[in-house]
């Protein structure tokens, strides 16, 4: 059984969305899934200015945070974080400034990777967000699993790189937007199996 771990940000709730649906189409594959959201890191009085952003920290609560060991544990990873001026989250990047220690003995090397993000504008930094954790991907070792246009979604969708969700109108995952998250983590899975068999 292939292991997948599923390490995430979400603000407000959408990233988390998309995690779950991954999530949900890992296991119909047959896959053993950790579905972990990274640790809040943003004071308190913030989140709670902000309806969205606390009702989500109130939903999240009481869920799995991710561990370093989870990535180990992982034969797939698949890391989801809103866009934040074309980049990652903070709270993304302190869950990575903690694999130092299991990247030093290479134990998270040889995995498939691959990534999604969510961003409020078509132009928001997508690409950008994808594109910086790949090159976290790279200097792991692993194997960076893209989407591309192997499928007709792509070619909707338009993200090469992996899977983005622009919520400006609508936070709402459309028909496109499942086929794509389907998509993605079927890839990583069968890119996997094909390394493993």
């Amino acid at each position: 059984m292939t292991r997948l771990a599923i390490i995430y940000y979400s603000s407000y709730g959408s990233t988390h969305t998309m995690a779950q649906r991954i999530a949900s189409t890992a296991e119909k594959e047959g896959a053993e899934v950790r579905l972990r959201h990274v640790a809040e890191t943003a004071p308190d009085d913030v989140i709670q200015g902000q309806e969205e952003w606390q009702a989500h920290r109130d939903e999240v609560q009481d869920a799995p945070v991710a561990e370093p060991e989870d990535l180990a544990w992982a034969d797939v990873a698949v890391f989801g974080s809103p866009t934040r001026y074309g980049h990652v989250t903070s709270q993304m990047q302190a869950y990575l400034d903690t694999l130092g220690p299991l990247w030093q003995e290479g134990k998270l090397a040889d995995k498939v990777y691959t990534a999604f993000t969510s961003a409020q504008t078509a132009h928001g930094g997508q690409e950008t967000t994808i594109q910086a954790l790949h090159t976290t991907f790279a200097h792991l070792g692993g194997i960076i699993v893209p989407p591309g246009y192997t499928a007709p979604v792509k070619f909707r969708e338009g993200n090469p790189y992996g899977v983005s969700k622009v919520t400006g109108d609508s936070a709402e995952l459309d028909d496109d937007d499942l086929e794509a998250l389907d998509h993605l983590v079927t890839r990583a899975l069968e890119v996997s199996r094909k390394l493993t068999t």
